[in-house]
């Protein structure tokens, strides 16, 4: 009998190309015999995709258990997310995160972040390489739109690239199937000292 690892994690996932093929044709037969016995889970899309890779030699190392969200979990036991507001601001832009939740309609923060991190003006688009009007005179300039596939880093550029940095690095992705612990103070994971 084999012995597996039961792994959980986020519900928002990116997957490989390689990695699905191998979920859909699954070689060693491993996917389709956890998709047997995920059905039965209320909250299989935080389960499954997560105990294939981690028990897979193949995609194990490819694991990275970060779903580039900032969320403030209750504590404990972690399974609802607080909500967000101007207390958290500072805390989700020291993140790098690009993706935040869970925030209430209309809430004060969300104006914050249109206006200091997206540079969004009220009842105006964000403004990108793609606006390629004037804003003189407090004109909008993406009325006028250039090229809308280009795209050029803006001013969180180098939080996400630092949050990228951390999360692609092998320290963390050694860990991400194994020995991941997470520091509800900090909001972070990170890898565990060894014993020994």
């Amino acid at each position: 009998m084999v012995s597996l690892c039961l792994t959980t994690g986020s519900a928002w996932i990116m997957l490989t190309k390689s990695f699905l093929e191998y979920c859909i044709w699954g070689w060693d037969n491993l996917p389709r015999n956890l998709l047997m016995y995920y059905v039965n889970f209320i909250s299989s899309p935080e389960g499954y995709f997560q105990t294939v890779i981690c028990n897979s030699n193949d995609f194990r190392g490819t694991a990275v258990s970060h779903d580039l969200h900032y969320i403030a979990w209750d504590y404990p036991p972690k399974q609802h997310p607080l909500i967000l507001s101007m207390k958290d601001f500072n805390k989700m832009v020291k993140s790098g995160a690009p993706f935040a939740r869970k925030f209430p309609k209309d809430d004060k923060v969300l104006d914050k972040i249109d206006r200091e991190l997206l540079h969004r003006l009220e009842g105006r688009f964000t403004p990108g390489a793609w606006c390629d009007g004037s804003s003189e005179g407090g004109a909008d300039p993406c009325l006028s739109r250039g090229e809308d596939s280009v795209f050029e880093p803006g001013p969180g550029a180098e939080r996400l690239r630092g949050l990228m940095k951390k999360v692609l690095s092998w320290d963390y992705r050694n860990g991400s199937c194994s020995s991941l612990a997470y520091d509800q103070t900090k909001r972070d994971w990170y890898v565990p000292k060894s014993k020994g």
